[in-house]
């Protein structure tokens, strides 16, 4: 008989943690299970504030009051970062993962794999767990990828573990909720805790904009495209010729809404396509499905149908969430990535970085570090308000709405950021060069050949008031993310990184896309539309087409292209983040003249006064540009400069760094060696190496002909510094992973002090104070700490002092904070009575005993002079008792009161002689002259000291 035992994945995770690790699978790359992080038990006794917890919307202007304590709120996410080691260990994986030379070149990890080794230790899961049910929550889900848990609970329950408060805002015409303050963890808690997020309902927006103006049209002989149309303009045809249209490839579209499959088979239809419905993936406890906010529906019908009009034999797949607007498109990233669902995501949502709490960024860029280890290629419309991305948000004030800025996630470093173009008006309809001529019936997939790009930017000269009529390109320099190394050689010395990387036809006019949709917000109702492709891609009502633009097409657009590229290619299970293939293929002149479309007229610049002061945004020129990145491709060329997967024969490179001191001192100068070597060959590496202190910003720096570059730096502060290197990938040479040199930086005082103590005397029972006078020179400046010591430590154990300026410690300080001499008081008490136990709290003394106890059991087993406490008996008193004990051995009555009347007289004189040497039965510090001896020493530099003495009289 057999007995089988089955264990759930996550038992499966746990008994390996128990166990001290399990082999997972040869992929696991040397992982080990991760070591326990959380210390202690977790409670909430001491709360730490969660750094950038609060979302920027929620803006006490807004408040409409708080929010009842009995309402439910769900799906809230905690997301743990990962240890200093884990992320070390990360960064150097996605490095390898991206050099041809390293063993570890695409061979990217399963989300079971990745959990092993980036997760969170079980040991901690159980322990956050176990909090968060204490607190009342109950637990909705585990992360495959062991780096969230999400839970559910009453408002109430979130105000009182989170030490917040919940709150409704009104804005816009819509209500929202939030907390009103930073969240707050246990202390054990935090060392863990990257963010908290789906506690508020601020959504990321859509980015397509309807339009209503430019296939060419029977009725109008206006132009617009359809699938074939970008099919022609950026010559994908000759890969479809070649076999490759996407097949075993899967695209994932993120969305937060549902969609009427009918609208994707429509189009297909229309555009003379093989209909095949995408696979839909509810995200578990989201909601029911359903239609939640203007726009959502419309946009997701956009994504999938020219995702699968591209990448045609690909698999699509569309990962929603449901009706719960707690939920967002990020949280169908999460789940797309947690679950490794699609070879290529594909977001056309964003967040102006504005709007972006500083722990929605971490947990969000977490997430696509884990999608570049799984291999899987992300891109993400750049926005469609140009260079002012957060031009409408209403919620924020004018300055920030008219302010400069990108859009997430187009802006993150590990996600490829898709800008818009658009062709010139004279280029559009009549136009026979790029359009084939209408004869009163509509020509599907009439464009001729490729059709020139200038930047998209269809701002209007006017806008209604209370509208944003802003119709451009998103794009510029990041203000959260520095410079990533693949960047460092084509985009601006700016320390930043820029977005877009590539850009795509966008306009809505210019000439607009045509697609299908049951969102009515999206329909020209004006002019009497009541439905989407009910006749071809027309209304039967009323004869309108559905159109649109945006750099929501050019992202979905650029996902099927590049299904269609790792099909040609074979790269059968993803390449991760392209990024640094594409901008390594631009450094080669002629590769980008070829493959490339490079754009070098137009700009971004806000051009509507009304929604923004003349904005300056930026301008497209020779080469990468902030308005529409690399430019555009001619696929089928890309295709023939892009190495085949196994075919990649970049010669690897390695990069040290070298400080030319490890220890240097503050605001001195220290020298950083780059070295670039070849991994094979003689030939020197040229090229640029981007560096970076402390985790600031990357520069980039040029190599010379030796393959080095010299970073002379200072620093201001002492401590731990940090400068790295990274070498960016040339068409000949491969990129190297992240050099890291570290100092340590001493500080220097400078100078030195001299030291004098004025002597003391005072009579037995009474106090006094030395001045103690601490005298700079070359220039010291600093805090001086002050011991003591004496030459009779016994004799003066009943003594009490205090300094001016007292340490827990019982030492002393003075601040020497110019140039003249500080001073201080040593006040000394030899009043016993001051200085017992219960009296040292009342006087503010120190006790001298606690500072220099004296041992009172000599080595032979003798004592030393008597304990205190412990008095000898005076000789009067004992001369007495021999008296009394003789006379009370006698009968006679009168000699026995002749005794007590002598032993009274007896004790009366040895009370009187001690009322001069002890009180309460405690010695004072007996008479005498003492020495002391004040030693001070600099806070900082233990090396800096001086000393001085005084004598101590007691008469």
């Amino acid at each position: 008989m057999k007995t089988i035992f089955a264990f759930s994945r996550q038992n499966r995770l746990r008994i390996c943690s128990i166990l001290g690790g399990c082999m997972l699978s040869a992929g696991t790359l040397s992982a080990q299970m991760p070591a326990p992080r959380i210390q202690s038990e977790i409670n909430s006794s001491q709360m730490v504030a969660v750094k950038g917890s609060q979302h920027p919307l929620a803006n006490p202007q807004y408040d409409a009051g708080r929010m009842p304590s009995a309402t439910r709120i769900y799906g809230i996410t905690l997301y743990f970062s990962r240890s200093a080691a884990q992320q070390a260990d990360l960064d150097a994986l996605l490095a390898a993962q991206q050099d041809p030379s390293s063993p570890q070149f695409h061979q990217w990890l399963t989300p079971d794999q990745f959990a092993a080794r980036f997760g969170v230790a079980q040991s901690d899961m159980d322990k956050v767990q176990n909090w968060l049910l204490q607190q009342g929550f109950s637990i909705d889900s585990i992360a495959r990828s062991r780096n969230a848990i999400r839970f559910s609970g009453s408002v109430g329950q979130v105000e009182s573990a989170f030490q917040t408060e919940m709150h409704y805002y009104a804005e816009d015409g819509a209500k929202h909720f939030a907390p009103a303050t930073a969240l707050s963890v246990p202390e054990a808690l935090a060392p863990v805790v990257l963010g908290v997020r789906n506690l508020n309902d601020f959504r990321p927006k859509p980015q397509h904009i309807p339009a209503r103006s430019n296939f060419t049209s029977g009725s109008s002989g206006n132009v617009f495209f359809a699938p074939g149309d970008i099919v022609t303009a950026y010559d994908i045809k000759p890969l479809y010729t070649a076999g490759a249209d996407g097949t075993g490839q899967t695209v994932a579209i993120m969305g937060q809404s549902y969609i009427h499959v009918s609208d994707v088979e429509g189009f297909q239809k229309s555009a003379g396509l093989t209909v095949k419905d995408p696979t839909l993936v509810l995200v578990p406890n989201t909601g029911s499905d359903g239609v939640t906010a203007k726009g959502d529906e419309s946009e997701s019908d956009l994504d999938l149908e020219w995702s699968g009009a591209i990448g045609r034999g690909a698999t699509i797949k569309f990962v929603y969430t449901g009706s719960n607007t707690s939920f967002g498109v990020y949280d169908s990233a999460q789940y797309a990535v947690d679950n490794k669902i699609g070879d290529i995501i594909s977001l056309s949502y964003s967040s102006c970085e504005t709007e972006l709490s500083a722990s929605d960024l971490s947990t969000l860029d977490s997430i696509f570090r884990q999608a570049t280890a799984q291999g899987q290629t992300v891109m993400a419309a750049s926005g469609d308000q140009g260079s002012t991305a957060c031009s409408g948000d209403t919620n924020l004030s004018t300055t920030q709405q008219e302010a400069v800025v990108v859009n997430y996630p187009a802006s993150s470093a590990y996600v490829t950021g898709v800008g818009g173009t658009e062709i010139a008006s004279g280029d559009g309809a009549g136009n026979s060069t790029y359009w084939d001529s209408s004869s009163g019936s509509d020509v599907i997939n009439s464009a001729k050949t490729y059709i020139p790009e200038i930047v998209w930017n269809d701002d209007p000269s006017s806008c209604p008031s209370g509208q944003n009529c802003l119709s451009a390109s998103g794009g510029g320099a990041s203000s959260l993310i520095g410079k990533p190394s693949y960047q460092a050689t084509l985009t601006p010395q700016d320390g930043r990184r820029d977005v877009p990387d590539i850009s795509f036809y966008s306009s809505p006019n210019n000439p607009g896309y045509l697609y299908c949709t049951s969102d009515q917000s999206a329909w020209d109702t004006n002019d009497g539309q009541v439905g989407s492709c009910t006749n071809g891609f027309r209304d039967k009502s009323s004869g309108l087409l559905t159109v649109a633009g945006g750099t929501s097409f050019a992202a979905p657009i650029f996902a099927g292209m590049v299904a269609v590229l790792n099909q040609d290619l074979n790269y059968k299970s993803g390449q991760g983040l392209i990024n640094p293939m594409l901008y390594q293929l631009a450094s080669d002149a002629a590769t980008y003249s070829a493959a490339f479309h490079d754009v070098t007229s137009g700009n971004n610049d806000c051009e509507t006064p009304s929604n923004c002061s003349s904005t300056t945004g930026f301008s497209a020129g020779t080469g990468y540009d902030q308005a529409t990145g690399l430019g555009s491709v001619d696929l089928a060329v890309l295709a023939s400069a892009w190495p085949a997967s196994g075919t990649v024969s970049l010669v690897g490179t390695t990069t040290t760094i070298v400080a030319s001191s490890t220890t240097p001192s503050v605001n001195s100068q220290v020298s950083f060696l780059v070295t670039v070597v070849a991994n094979s060959g003689s030939a020197i590496p040229s090229g640029n190496v981007s560096i970076a202190i402390d985790g600031s910003s990357a520069t980039s720096y040029p190599l010379d002909s030796k393959g080095t570059y010299t970073l002379t730096t200072s620093f201001t502060t002492s401590g731990t510094h940090q400068v790295s290197a990274s070498y960016a990938a040339t068409g000949t040479f491969a990129a190297s992973g992240q050099a890291v040199a570290t100092v340590t930086v001493k500080t220097v005082t400078a100078g030195s002090f001299k030291m004098a103590a004025s002597n003391l005397t005072v009579s037995q029972r009474s106090s006094g104070s030395s001045t103690i006078t601490v005298t700079p020179s070359g220039g010291y400046t600093g805090t001086v700490n002050l011991s003591f010591d004496t030459s009779n430590d016994t004799a003066l154990q009943n003594l009490c002092y205090s300094f001016t300026t007292m340490q827990s410690n019982g030492n002393g300080t003075v601040v020497v904070s110019g140039t003249t001499a500080a001073t201080t008081q040593l006040t000394l008490d030899t009043n016993a009575s001051d200085c017992a136990t219960a009296a040292i709290p009342a006087t503010g003394m120190h006790s001298f005993k606690t500072l220099h106890p004296v041992n009172t059991l000599r080595a032979g087993g003798g004592h030393n002079a008597p304990k205190p406490g412990r008095n000898p008996v005076p000789a009067e008193l004992a001369f007495a008792g021999l008296l009394l004990a003789g006379f009370l051995g006698r009968h006679s009555r009168k000699l026995r009161k002749l005794a007590c009347v002598i032993a009274l007289v007896a004790a009366g004189f040895a009370l009187s002689a001690c009322s001069s040497t002890t009180t309460n039965s405690v010695p004072n510090p007996p008479k005498g002259t003492y020495t002391f001896t004040v030693t001070g020493t600099d806070s900082a530099t233990s090396t800096i000291t001086a000393n001085t003495t005084f004598t101590f009289t007691i008469d």
